[in-house]
């Protein structure tokens, strides 16, 4: 079992900026993809943006050009930074790993005011 902590959510402002952060239990070398997925109310869970073990990144394509993301496999952590949020960015954001199975956080809130 993969318990994955996720941390940075919260209240910004339009424009603004946010980094959301994710831990996992074990060695993330182990992780073939880490990263983000997020749900608005109403809404189905979609993809945001993932990394592999190599680095190769995937983001959604309303986030491209708006969004990063890196691992810290050392620290078993996938980092999303998040800048030039607008209000439809507002969700709960989930981190998300696979080995050979997925596995999910319990998500943390973004919202987004104009």
């Amino acid at each position: 079992q993969v318990q994955l902590v996720e941390s940075g959510g919260g209240l910004v402002q339009a424009g603004g900026s946010l980094r959301l952060s994710c831990a996992a239990s074990i060695s993330a070398l182990s992780l073939n993809v880490m990263g983000w997925y997020r749900q608005a109310p109403s809404k189905q869970r979609e993809l945001v943006a993932t990394m592999t073990t190599g680095g190769v990144a995937n983001f959604a394509d309303s986030v491209k050009g708006r969004f990063t993301i890196s691992r810290d496999n050392a620290k078993n952590t996938v980092i999303l930074q998040m800048n030039s949020l607008k209000p439809e960015d507002t969700a709960i954001y989930y981190c998300h790993a696979i080995t050979t199975y997925p596995f999910w956080g319990q998500g943390t809130q973004v919202t987004v005011f104009s």
